[in-house]
C-alpha cells in the first residue's frame, strides 16, 4: 500500500488573519521552523511561521523517526547531544503522545573494517560524554536473537524515537499556546526589502512586516534565496521508507542499522524499514549548476545514488520551475504545496529480501504502507545556519537528514543568531560562505 499518514487533503489546523508585524517570521513549518519559532517566542519576540502547505507534510513527517546522537558529524555532536537533553525534558503527557522512547540505536557491523570505523567515531566522541560503547558480537547476537551476519555493534542506549507525522503537529499547538502565530497555507512569496534590508515578508495572504526572517524552507531554500539572487549549494535526494506488519515478540524495538537497510520499532509493533545510503537524485538546472561541488560526494557513494533525468514538475529543480516571479503573481511554493514523490518500490522489495537474509527466522517482512521524502543535502552533509547575504534574513537548511532529532538544539542556536547572541556552540563548519571563500570541503566525520 503506497500512502504518507498526512494526505494532502487534510485541511490546515492553523488558519486566519495573519499580523501587520511581528518581530520575526519564519518560513517553514517543519520540525527545524517550528522549533525555532517555539523558542523564540519563549524569548519573548512575537513570532509568526508561515507554512506553504502543511506542517509537516514533508521531510519532517517523513523521515525515520530517529533522535540520534551516535554517529554525528563531530561538529553536529555537542548540539544534538542538547537535543536528546530537551527532548527528555518535554511533559511527560507530550512525550507520551509523539511516541518518544530512549530504546538506543545500534549500528551493526558485518566485517572488521566497519568496526574499526565504529572504535575511530568513538574514540573521538567520547570526550564530548556521550554513553556510546561498542558491543561484541554475543552482546549483539543478544539484541538481535536469530540474526545472522554480524560481528559487532556500536550502541547508544540514550539515543531514542519518536513518530514523526504526529510529532510536529503535537509541538505546534503547544508553540501556538505560548504566543507563535502560525498560518498554514501560506506561502510567503519573497522578502520585502528597505534599504537592502528585511522589512517584511509577502505572503499570498499579504504582507507582513518584521526586521528579521529565518528560512527554514528545506528543499524549497534554494529556491527562495535564488529568487533575491542569493546561491545556495543544496540539492535533494528521494528516500523511500515504508511499514512492515507487527513482527515477533522478542524482537529488538531499537532502531538499527548496517550499511544495507535501517529499521525501528514502532508502537503498532511493525517496523519502519528504509535503506541506509540508497538515494534516487533527480537533476534539474541547479544539479547542473553545483555538480562540482558535489561531486565528491557522488563518487563516494555512486553505487547507491540512483540519477534521474527529470524531476516530476513543480518540484524545486525541476526544468520547468520558475526561479524568478513577481511577489504579486503565484509562486512555485503555492503550486506545489507539498513535495509528495512516489516511493521506489524495488529499492523496497530489495530491503525485504536484505532484512530475510539478516533475519533468517522472520523472513521477508510483508509491507503495509510506503511513502518517500526529500532530503535537502549539502556537499559536506552539515546544514548552513548562518546570517545570509541580505541583512536580517538568517538561513537554517540543508539538515541533510539530521533535522529530526537536532531540531531543539539547533533551534536554540538559531535563536541565539537571530537575536543578536554568541550560540555557545563552535558554529564556523555550518556557516554560509563556507562554499563560496574556498574553504575545501572536508569529507564528514560521521558514521
Amino acid at each position: 500500500m503506497h500512502g504518507f499518514p498526512i494526505t494532502l487533503g487534510i485541511p490546515a489546523d492553523h488558519t486566519g488573519p495573519l499580523p501587520e508585524a511581528v518581530d520575526v517570521t519564519v518560513i517553514g513549518g517543519g520540525i527545524i521552523g517550528l522549533m525555532t519559532a517555539w523558542e523564540l517566542s519563549r524569548d519573548g519576540l512575537r513570532v509568526l511561521l508561515c507554512e506553504k502547505g502543511k506542517l509537516a507534510g514533508e521531510q519532517s513527517g517523513r523521515n525515520w523517526g530517529w533522535l540520534r546522537q551516535q554517529g554525528r558529524d563531530l561538529t553536529e555532536l555537542p548540539i544534538a547531544m542538547d537535543a536528546m537533553c530537551i527532548w527528555r525534558e518535554l511533559p511527560q503527557n507530550l512525550r507520551a503522545a509523539i511516541g518518544f522512547r530512549q530504546t538506543g540505536v545500534t549500528y551493526l557491523a558485518r566485517d572488521a573494517s566497519r568496526m574499526a570505523a565504529f572504535e575511530n567515531w568513538l574514540a573521538q566522541a567520547r570526550p564530548h560524554g556521550v554513553d556510546t560503547r561498542l558491543l561484541s558480537r554475543r552482546e549483539t547476537e543478544a539484541m538481535f536473537p536469530n540474526a545472522a551476519g554480524w560481528i559487532g555493534a556500536l550502541h547508544t542506549p540514550s539515543d531514542g524515537q519518536a513518530e514523526p507525522f504526529v510529532t510536529v503537529p503535537l509541538l505546534a499547538r503547544a508553540a501556538v499556546e505560548e504566543g507563535v502565530v502560525i498560518r498554514e497555507r501560506c506561502a510567503v512569496r519573497g522578502l520585502e526589502l528597505s534599504a537592502g534590508q528585511v522589512s517584511g515578508v509577502v505572503t499570498e495572504a499579504g504582507t507582513v512586516r518584521c526586521a528579521r526572517v529565518v528560512l527554514a524552507g528545506g528543499a524549497w531554500s534554494s529556491l527562495f534565496l535564488g529568487a533575491h539572487g542569493v546561491r545556495l549549494r543544496q540539492l535533494s535526494v528521494l528516500s523511500s521508507v515504508s511499514t512492515t506488519e507487527a513482527l515477533p515478540e522478542g524482537f529488538s524495538r531499537a532502531a538499527a542499522a548496517d550499511e544495507r537497510f535501517a529499521i525501528r520499532g514502532r508502537a503498532d509493533g511493525g517496523y519502519n524499514l528504509t535503506a541506509w545510503s540508497s538515494h534516487k537524485f533527480f537533476i534539474g538546472p541547479d544539479a547542473v549548476r553545483n555538480l562540482g561541488a558535489f561531486l565528491p560526494q557522488f563518487l563516494a557513494d555512486i553505487r547507491s545514488t540512483k540519477l534521474r533525468p527529470f524531476a516530476p514538475q513543480g518540484y524545486p529543480d525541476a526544468w520547468r520551475t520558475p526561479r524568478r516571479w513577481s511577489s504579486a503573481e503565484k509562486s512555485p511554493f503555492e503550486r506545489c504545496r507539498i513535495l509528495n514523490p512516489n516511493p521506489d518500490m524495488a529499492d523496497i522489495a530489495r530491503l525485504q529480501h536484505q532484512f530475510a537474509l539478516a533475519f533468517p527466522s522472520i523472513g521477508k517482512p510483508a509491507i503495509t504502507a510506503s511513502w518517500a521524502g526529500m532530503i535537502d543535502v549539502t556537499p559536506d552533509m552539515l546544514p548552513v545556519v548562518d546570517h545570509a547575504p541580505i541583512p536580517g534574513l538568517i538561513v537554517a537548511t540543508g539538515m541533510s537528514g539530521h533535522g529530526f532529532g537536532i531540531a531543539p538544539g539547533m533551534a536554540k542556536v538559531i535563536a541565539d543568531l537571530v537575536q543578536g547572541r554568541a550560540p555557545q556552540h563552535e558554529m564556523s563548519p555550518f556557516r554560509y560562505k563556507r562554499f563560496f571563500d574556498g574553504t575545501p570541503t572536508k569529507a564528514s566525520s560521521a558514521i
